[in-house]
């Protein structure tokens, strides 16, 4: 198995229009950020990028990632993902950018054997006109009594995240949008952001962490269900946290192709 390697590029802030504005600059700006943000999976997709390129459909049927955001990337920043202790079989990640500011860590790996995969449980879905809550700690306390509603993705070439990089064609061709490639990892661990979106009303929020296991590639056309569920909530610093367990499946075969650990601020402190 190929070691994987370090790699650079620019960032890509593909969803300046997305419902949450932290990704635009005008709302980014009001909480002290220089301009929209990079989406935290996006950031995350930079540090797994080496093993895409090195260990293709392998990575992508049970790859490892543990990543954490400690920084802000914006766009059309360089950046840099040098890479720690690789073997070929894991690897330690730091992204930098072109300031030489340390943004994003990680640990990715290869393992041997693929713990027990997560079952569906059957959570009641989102149905047209499903009305969101806002977000506040006791909405989401008694969320986390009631349990959240699962949501339904598609994986193909009109998802909102097709690309963590600008030009697609820089992606390993397993990925790009423009033929029959499988979701990108930035789209797999988007689904734990829309889970927690799809369900509560928010005007900005924070993808910090997360810790993914793949079970199987997401194929073009594959319609998902993703069922989530509050496994903490606390306050530090002025802003709220969460922690989002979340699991997504084939529709079709109730097959599962990822499970996550998700930590936000789901909501910010002004600044």
């Amino acid at each position: 198995m190929p070691i994987p390697q370090p790699w650079q590029a620019e960032a890509y802030n593909q969803v300046p229009e997305s419902e949450n504005r932290v990704h635009s600059d005008e709302v980014a700006r009001r909480y002290g950020f220089r301009g929209g943000l990079v989406p935290g999976v996006t950031v995350t997709a930079y540090l797994c990028h080496p093993a895409v390129e090195a260990w293709g459909m392998d990575w992508l049927e049970r790859g490892y990632a543990r990543a954490v955001v400690s920084t802000p990337l914006y766009d059309r920043n360089r950046f840099r993902v040098e890479l720690r202790d690789a073997t070929a079989r894991a690897y330690e990640a730091v992204l930098t950018d072109a300031d030489g500011t340390r943004c994003a860590t990680g640990r990715v790996e290869l393992p041997e054997t693929v713990p027990e995969p997560p079952s569906m449980r059957g959570d009641p879905h989102l149905g047209e006109g499903f009305q969101r809550p806002r977000a506040s700690r006791e909405v989401m306390e008694e969320l986390r009594e009631r349990g959240l509603h699962a949501l339904r993705a598609r994986w193909n070439a009109a998802a909102e995240i097709t690309s963590y990089l600008r030009n697609a064609s820089e992606m390993s061709a397993l990925l790009r949008p423009d033929g029959d490639g499988y979701a990108n990892p930035a789209f797999s661990l988007g689904l734990t952001n829309w889970a927690l979106g799809g369900n509560l009303r928010m005007e900005a929020w924070l993808h910090l962490q997360s810790e993914s296991q793949n079970y199987r590639p997401i194929p073009r056309n594959s319609e998902l269900l993703v069922e989530s569920a509050i496994a903490d909530l606390f306050e530090k610093k002025g802003h709220e946290f969460v922690d989002l367990d979340v699991a997504a499946y084939l529709l079709d075969t109730q097959e599962p192709v990822m499970s996550a650990r998700l930590r936000a601020i789901y909501e910010l402190r002004d600044s």
